[in-house]
This record gives structure tokens, C-alpha cells and sequence, in this order.
């Protein structure tokens, strides 16, 4: 009974991680509390994944990468892109890959896209080159290499902690770096080749991103307060114009002045100007109401709408709502952006969708790209904030420059006694995390922040489920079933077979989710049938990081989708024949390395 009911609520977190209904790590929790409320795990069995060494080692790993992300230590080795990059699309990929690769294989991934998102945004500005050309083969440059070590990804050390669970050890840090070098170099070599002609130009490049990219030129206009108007004297605040009109003031022009944000205190006078962006249908209501003249043609110079919105004091930007920021779930109202940031969203990109209107109604997303209007100081500032990314090159002056070496030496240490099996790679974390703070790389308080919470969560969550799956039979279940179908098969087929069924349930759930859940049955069918259990925990490993198919079964997929314009089938065009071709060559490889045979 109790295997069928872990098998029931396994069925029911898949469906949740599907739906999307709630984010992963709620789903992850609900699903660790249903056990422990069914008594298929105990209370503190149900806790564990907290204290487990795989959620404490991925902790530390985040809090690293950002020690190496804040001194600027890898915007040394970005300099070395916009030195070979050349003008080719071929080489521009190829020099791209060998700077990301080897870097995600002991940083955060999402952390080393973080950075290189916006120094690709400006190195194709000058280039005059579509951004949608890079950004994919910087995703999945990062997933391959991020295959290369056991710190390459969270996944990687989950799995290293599940295998300890079930009694084979943990991995070493290069265990199969052998493996993951070669399918990094063959990942390379077909973006390299084929992505070029693979990839649209979906993004192309503009002097003028309101119009082009947002299409804003209907939703910019000039707003004319007349003499005798009840609104002069008052602040724009009082005014109400913002609160019951779907309006956004971006400038304010008086007597010849022009005064840009912070406006909610600034008088309206007779006869002056707001600059500002609505909708057709609510300038109109506000032409009724209020009893403003709209001036016409906004645009009435060569000047573009981009250039009129910026000055020497003013500016426009991108901004992308990273994967731990605190606005996600919430509404620009709720959070009160202009009054919080100093800055105005014009529009927001989500995926294919550009939103222009009810702006302040936007429930914001991971992936987001806002596209924001105001003091460049402003957009400064933005730089150092962990709730938004800057899709603009950043300010060397927000980093610590200094402490960029220390920041490099403190990882490399970490890696060298774990590769040396001084110290368990638990240990050498947390002590590189301590150094990072002493040393001054980061500061005490950006050590929450550097965090990716529902990361951590999601892990606490699932293991508990890892637990009732192998105290349940569940496991035992599944292996037997797969084992009685698959019996008459080859070992090459069923490595196979895991891969492909991996790679699937990848792209519907998180790849953490895929490797809780077939980690333990891929072990179990291979003691049955007398086969080598790593060689199929490999296969699961690799496989649930083969996401190359959709935007959304990855978190880096996810990071490029709106900075590079793509449509959702620009996944499919590219990842599609990197999956297949990852499916034909990874299960000879683990084969001849690794042996089939226990």
C-alpha cells in the first residue's frame, strides 16, 4: 500500500512541476510535508534535506561564484572575447564556448551567464550584430560546462549525494570531468558549425530599442496642461494622473526647464509639458477628464524616440528579473519600482510577449526583461542591486577589483584540496566561504543575497522524497517493472533508454526533480541486472542536464529567452539535434570508459 501511495504523490509532484501552479520550491515543500503528514517519512526524515551535505555544499557554491562574480574576476577573462572574437559568427561562438566552458565547470552557471549576458549585449552593439546570434550558444555553452566537474552544476552535487545514500560513495571532483571534456568539445564543435545558420537574427541590432524592439512610438506622448486647468499647483502626486490613469510620467517640461525623476513632488504648472507613457484609449479619457490637450506628433524630429528620451542626465535600459530576485511574484505597484529604483518600466519582454499597457498590474516572472527610463545615476545604481540585472556592460567601479585575484585564489584553493581528497568538498566550501568574507571579496550581508533560495528549498524538499521512494519499495518497484520490460535489451539500449527518458522528464521538471526521481531506479535496475550501477547514475546525470529543447527547462535557457528576442521553436531548431546528438554519443563514451559490467 504505502509504495503505491509514494507513487501517488511522486505522480502528483510531476503534475505540479508540469502545471506550474506554484514555483518548484513550493512544490517541492508541499510535497516533502504530504510525506511526512502520510508517515511515509518521519519528521526529521522530512527536514533532512536542510542538513544534507549536497543542499549545504550547493549553499556555499552560490556564495562563491558570487565572490567571484563581485570582485569582477570574470570580467578579466571577458576581455579575452572582444579580443578573439573576431567578426565571424563561427569564431565568435568558438571563443566564446572556450572562455564560458571551463569557467561553469567551477562557477555557478547562472552566475557566469549573469555576467556575460551584458558584456554580449555590448560587444554586439558595437559589432552591429543581432544578439540572438550569442546568447543561446552562451546557455548551452554553460549547461556543457557545467558537466566538466561535480561543483559544474547543483545537480551534479545532488547526485553525489545520492549516490553516498545508496551506498556507492560520493564523486570525486573530476570523477567523470574525462567524459564531460568530450561532450563539451563535441558541443562546441556543432554550435560552432551549425548554429550560425541555425539561429534567426531575432534581435537586430538598433539605435533605437523603444521603437524597434518595443514598438512604444504610439505609446510616448506630449500632454499639454492649458491655462486655467485645476491641475496647476498641485504635485504630480496629488494630481492623481498616475494613480487613476494607466500613465506614467517620464519628463516634465516648464518654462523652458526640463525635470526628469523623481517627479511626484514636482508642481505642474499652466502651460507646461508631461512627456509620458499610455495608451490611445487612456489619453483619450485623460483628454475628457482632465481637460488636456495631447499634442500631436511626438516624434517630430530625425532624432529617435530612444535619443529624445535620453539626455546627458537621462538614459533608457534593459533590465532582467534574475532567478533569486525579491520582485518575482510581485506587482511594479506592490513594490513600489518608481519610488523604489528612481526609474520608470516602459514595457515589459516576457518571452515572446511584449507588454506596453497595465504595466503596474504585471505579476513579474524569472526571465523578465524590463525595459526602464530614467537618471542614468539611477541606472548606475541598478548595477549593484541582486534584484536586477543590467543588460548594459557594468560599471567597473561597482566591483571590487581588487580583491579579483583573492576572489580566484580562494576558489582554486577550494578545488585543489577537494581534488586532492584533503577535505571533503562540504568542508572546503564552507572555508572558502568564510575566506571570501574575512579576505573582504564580499561582505557578510551579501552572503543571503548570493543565495539562490529556491534552489536550496528545492533540494530540502525533494530529498525527503528520495527517502519514502527507498523506504516504500517504491524504487525496488519501478526497477523491477523497467527490469521485466526491458530484460531482453542490451546494456547499450538500456543506457539508452534511461538517457532518453531522462532527457524528457528534464524538460517538464526541474533536472534536480529528474535526478531524485531516476537517479535511485537507474542504480537499482543496473544491481539487477548485474551491471555497472555508475555507469547508469552517469547516464542519468548527463542526461538531466541535456536541456537544450525549450527555454524553460533550464534556468539559463530561461536568462537568454527575452534579452535575445527568441521564439519559443528557436530552442527546438538548435537543441533539438544537440540532444540527439548528446543521446547517440554519451552512452558508447560511459561505456568505454567506465565499463557496463558491475
Amino acid at each position: 500500500m504505502t509504495i503505491f501511495l509514494t507513487l501517488a504523490i511522486v505522480v502528483l509532484a510531476l503534475f505540479l512541476f508540469v502545471v506550474e501552479w506554484f514555483p518548484s520550491d513550493i512544490v517541492a515543500i508541499i510535497v516533502a510535508l504530504l510525506l511526512a503528514v502520510l508517515g511515509l517519512v518521519t519528521p526529521e526524515e522530512s527536514i533532512s534535506g536542510f542538513s544534507n551535505s549536497a543542499t549545504i555544499t550547493v549553499m556555499a557554491m552560490f556564495i562563491l561564484s558570487a565572490g567571484i562574480a563581485r570582485t569582477g574576476a570574470i570580467q578579466i577573462l571577458s576581455d579575452l572575447l572582444l579580443k578573439w572574437g573576431g567578426k565571424r559568427p563561427s569564431q565568435q561562438i568558438f571563443t566564446l564556448g572556450i572562455i564560458v566552458g571551463p569557467i561553469t565547470a567551477f562557477i555557478n552557471n547562472t552566475a557566469v551567464v549573469a555576467v556575460f549576458l551584458p558584456i554580449i549585449e555590448e560587444w554586439c552593439h558595437k559589432q552591429k550584430v543581432s544578439v540572438s546570434k550569442l546568447l543561446i550558444p552562451l546557455s548551452f555553452a554553460a549547461i556543457l560546462g557545467g558537466m566538466i566537474t561535480v561543483i559544474g552544476t547543483s545537480t551534479n552535487v545532488l547526485a553525489s549525494g545520492l549516490s553516498q545514500q545508496l551506498g556507492y560513495g560520493t564523486f570525486s571532483l573530476f570523477q567523470f570531468t574525462q567524459l564531460g571534456l568530450i561532450t563539451f568539445g563535441i558541443g562546441l564543435i556543432y554550435l560552432t558549425l551549425l548554429a550560425p545558420r541555425l539561429l534567426p537574427s531575432r534581435k537586430k541590432h538598433t539605435d533605437d530599442i523603444l521603437t524597434q524592439d518595443y514598438g512604444l512610438k504610439d505609446y510616448i506622448s506630449e500632454i499639454l496642461i492649458p491655462p486655467g486647468s485645476n491641475l496647476a499647483g498641485k504635485t504630480l502626486d496629488s494630481s492623481g494622473l498616475q494613480h487613476k490613469f494607466d500613465l506614467d510620467v517620464l519628463e516634465i517640461i516648464a518654462d523652458n526647464n526640463r525635470f526628469h525623476q523623481p517627479l511626484e513632488h514636482q508642481k505642474l504648472q499652466a502651460c507646461s509639458v508631461l512627456v509620458v507613457r499610455s495608451n490611445q484609449e487612456d489619453l483619450l479619457k485623460i483628454k475628457d477628464e482632465e481637460h488636456l490637450e495631447i499634442l500631436p506628433d511626438f516624434i517630430r524630429n530625425k532624432k529617435s524616440l530612444e535619443a529624445q528620451l535620453s539626455s546627458e542626465d537621462e538614459g533608457v535600459a534593459e533590465v532582467l528579473i534574475p532567478s533569486n530576485s525579491n520582485l518575482i511574484g510581485s506587482t511594479v505597484k506592490e513594490v513600489r519600482f518608481r519610488q523604489r529604483y528612481n526609474v520608470t518600466v516602459l514595457a515589459v519582454h516576457r518571452g515572446q510577449e511584449i507588454t506596453r499597457e497595465r504595466l503596474s498590474e504585471i505579476r513579474l516572472k524569472f526571465g523578465d526583461v524590463l525595459l526602464v527610463q530614467g537618471p542614468k545615476q539611477s541606472l548606475v545604481g541598478l548595477q549593484i542591486n541582486r534584484n536586477l540585472l543590467v543588460l548594459t556592460k557594468r560599471n567597473l567601479e561597482t566591483l571590487r577589483r581588487d580583491k579579483a585575484s583573492i576572489a580566484i585564489g580562494i576558489c582554486l584553493g577550494v578545488v585543489v584540496v577537494a581534488a586532492f581528497n584533503w577535505l571533503p568538498i562540504l568542508i572546503t566550501s564552507l572555508i572558502g566561504v568564510v575566506l571570501m568574507v574575512v579576505t573582504g571579496c564580499l561582505k557578510p550581508r551579501e552572503l543571503y543575497d548570493a543565495v539562490r533560495w529556491d534552489i536550496i528549498f528545492l533540494l530540502a524538499g525533494l530529498i525527503p522524497l528520495g527517502i519514502a521512494m527507498d523506504k516504500s519499495g517504491a524504487t525496488d518497484w519501478l526497477a523491477n517493472n523497467l527490469v521485466a520490460v526491458a530484460g531482453n535489451l542490451s546494456g547499450y539500449w538500456i543506457l539508452t533508454f534511461f538517457f532518453i527518458i531522462t532527457s524528457v522528464f528534464t524538460e517538464m521538471i526541474s533536472n534536480n526533480a529528474t535526478v531524485v526521481l531516476l537517479l535511485p531506479v537507474a542504480a537499482n535496475v543496473a544491481e539487477s541486472l548485474n551491471l555497472n550501477p555508475f555507469a547508469f547514475m552517469l547516464t542519468v546525470i548527463f542526461a538531466s542536464s541535456n536541456s537544450f529543447i525549450t527555454p524553460i527547462g533550464y534556468q539559463t535557457n530561461t536568462m537568454v529567452y527575452g534579452p535575445g528576442g527568441y521564439k519559443f521553436t528557436d530552442f527546438m531548431r538548435v537543441g533539438l539535434p544537440l540532444n540527439l546528438l548528446m543521446t547517440i554519443v554519451v552512452p558508447p563514451l560511459i561505456i568505454l570508459f567506465y565499463g557496463l559490467q558491475s
